[in-house]
């Protein structure tokens, strides 16, 4: 069996991160612990970019033009969709995370969402710091995991 092994070295990656500023807190805490793993796993700085928009719904707009320019190897949607007393939340976390889908297939480039849906202030700031680090990781990985998939198999007649 051949088995492409899991890599979280980011030297050399270039990685775009949009984040929401609505419930700016929770996307605050989500963007710290994110860029500060990119950097552990060794994203050079310079080539992470941050692009801020007003709410969830706008990220998949954003990554979509960002995977339209083919400059980066993977993105990451950061915000809080936080449970209010209508359901506006359901639309909104449903269609973010739909437009994340279609954007990741579309561009065949891998999208971390990091789009937290939670009950309250309370949860979403509990999971923030997880959250932003595991998807730095998935960026990473998944960027790693489509290259390697490339080398290995470009080439193969079978």
């Amino acid at each position: 069996m051949n088995e492409i092994k899991v890599d979280l070295d980011g030297e050399g990656l270039r990685i775009a991160i949009v984040q929401a500023r609505f419930n700016e807190t929770v996307g605050q805490a989500l963007r710290a612990s994110c860029l500060q793993e990119l950097a552990r796993l060794g994203v050079d700085p310079n080539d992470t970019f941050l692009a801020t928009v007003p709410g969830a719904l706008e990220i998949p707009l954003t990554l979509s033009q960002l995977a339209e320019t083919g400059r980066f190897d993977a993105l990451i949607g950061l915000g809080a969709v936080i449970r209010g007393e209508t359901y506006h939340f359901e639309v909104v976390s449903n269609e973010s995370a739909a437009g994340i889908a279609r954007v990741a297939l579309e561009f065949h480039i891998p999208i971390a969402n990091g789009i937290l849906t939670t009950e309250d202030d309370a949860q979403a700031m509990a999971r923030a710091n997880e959250k932003g680090r595991d998807c730095a990781q998935a960026a990473v990985e998944m960027a790693n995991l489509l290259f390697a998939i490339d080398d290995q198999l470009s080439g193969d007649d079978d």
